[in-house]
């Protein structure tokens, strides 16, 4: 039957003064034995004996348990006093290596954690997103950016837990079983928006701390894969609007020096249409080498200052002969206050008669297109609004993509070449201008133009793609 902590004392105390005492009951019972000694003296010395003995007994008992409860008190992590013994100086001196010793564990604990809380700082640092997969393929450490991608991430779960990816997890695998791995692997982690994930994934000499025996670090590829989709497009796309008009302008040449070779009438309808497409493939080679341009100079700051006011009016009285033929009326409101802009004249006339000249392009017959502009506390506004038949929502995310066309026959009827919008884009990414749209299938569509009106404004901070008014 287990004894209870009350009667642990007592016990103690009568097994030390036990101890304390057989010697010299030994010794008095061998002198009685010898006749050395009467019984009755023998038994009053070993009363006055064991009377001295249950005292002094009993001090060092207690030193005992003041030590245990010293030494417990550190364990716990107090900073109790050292102490005193005042018969048991070895207890004394025991009592203060304790505390020393402790003092250091302190110390080397703290010095431990403070290196812990760094290494995970500078894991937490880090802008790829980063794992520690143990030997039982678990995750047992990621830092920040992994949570910030991939959502609650829970340690000691297997990796599949966190991403179900049958390539990763397969290299993972080899990874930990000794083979070298030397291409990453490349992962499609769902989304939106669905992002594209090189795996570089490393095996560890030794196990660390935490228990980790490789790492996976995650480098996003998302707009490299999305660059080359991009540039895989324009080629193909630019490679379509130049051979359509070049197999015209061939078979035309071809017809020209045969069938048609005496033939005025046929050779002037056909020379027209070659002119026609000729020009056609003049503008998109112009608005190539533009846009080119413009790209070159994007994270150029201008630094010239434009008169927004003029150059509106200079625009519109150009455009209005384009106008004049489909009947279509162009409209300038303009302040007479309207302050200049930090600007590139010449970009910036090329984005505004882009959104002019689509306006007119793409409005009524007999309809009106207007041109306002307006002193705003972050910029300059320009307003380009058409009646025309509008552009449905999900088309408005897409329209300054290179060759994007929500009607690509009626585009390339009116001449346009697919890039006018892409061109826009750009000039107001490098001045930091936003551009926005609001359409209604039926009711005409509006473009807003924002430009700050200071060198440090940061009135757009994100590329200047369409965004829905």
């Amino acid at each position: 039957m287990a004894e209870t902590s009350s009667s642990l004392p007592f016990r103690r105390h009568v097994i030390a003064n036990v101890i304390a005492l057989l010697p010299s009951a030994l010794a008095l019972a061998v002198l009685v034995w010898m006749r050395a000694l009467a019984p009755l003296p023998a038994l009053v010395a070993f009363a006055g004996i064991a009377l001295a003995t249950v005292i002094v007994v009993r001090r060092y008992v207690l030193s005992i348990g003041r030590f245990a409860r010293f030494v417990e008190a550190l364990s716990r992590g107090d900073e109790p006093d050292v102490p005193r013994f005042v018969l048991s100086p070895a207890a004394e001196e025991l009592a203060g290596g304790v505390a020393a010793l402790a003092r250091l564990w302190h110390r080397q604990r703290a010095s431990i954690d403070s290196l812990s809380a760094s290494a995970q700082a500078i894991v937490d640092g880090l802008p790829d997103p980063l794992l520690g997969i143990d030997g039982s393929r678990r995750v047992v450490r990621f830092n920040r950016a992994a949570r910030t991608l991939l959502g609650p991430i829970e340690t000691g779960r297997d990796l599949a837990a966190t991403l179900r990816q049958p390539t990763l997890l397969d290299s993972v695998d080899a990874a930990l079983a000794g083979a070298p791995i030397d291409d990453p692997a490349e992962i499609a982690v769902p989304g939106p928006p669905e992002r594209i994930l090189a795996a570089h994934i490393k095996a560890l000499p030794r196990p660390t701390d935490d228990g980790s025996l490789v790492l996976v670090v995650l480098h996003d590829m998302t707009a490299l894969r999305r660059a080359e989709r991009m540039r895989a497009d324009f080629v193909a796309n630019a490679s379509h609007e130049l051979r359509t008009p070049l197999a015209s302008l061939v078979g035309f040449v071809e017809t020209l020096r045969g069938p048609a070779r005496d033939d005025a009438e046929a050779q002037d309808r056909f020379l027209a249409i070659m002119a026609e497409q000729t020009g056609r493939m003049r503008r998109l080679v112009e608005d190539l080498l533009s846009l080119s341009r413009i790209e070159q100079r994007e994270h150029e700051s201008p630094t010239g200052r434009v008169e927004v006011g003029p150059l509106l009016r200079g625009l519109v009285e150009m455009l209005e002969m384009k106008a004049r033929p489909r009947q279509v009326t162009l409209t300038l409101d303009v302040p007479p206050d309207l302050p200049t802009v930090i600007g590139d004249r010449d970009e910036l006339a090329m984005a505004f008669q882009n959104l002019i000249d689509n306006a007119v392009k793409y409005t009524r017959p007999g309809t009106s297109v207007r041109v306002g502009a307006s002193r705003q506390d972050d910029g300059v506004r320009l307003i380009v609004s058409d009646q025309g038949e509008g552009i449905a929502a999900e088309h408005l995310p897409r329209l300054t993509e290179r060759f994007y066309r929500v009607d690509t026959a009626r585009s390339r009827q009116m001449g346009g070449t697919g890039l006018g919008l892409a061109i826009v884009k750009h000039v107001l990414n490098r001045h930091r201008g936003r551009l926005t749209v609001e359409s209604a299938v039926g009711e005409g569509s509006t473009f807003t133009v924002l430009l700050p009106d200071n060198e440090f404004s940061t009135a757009s901070k994100e590329p200047a793609g369409v965004q829905k008014g």
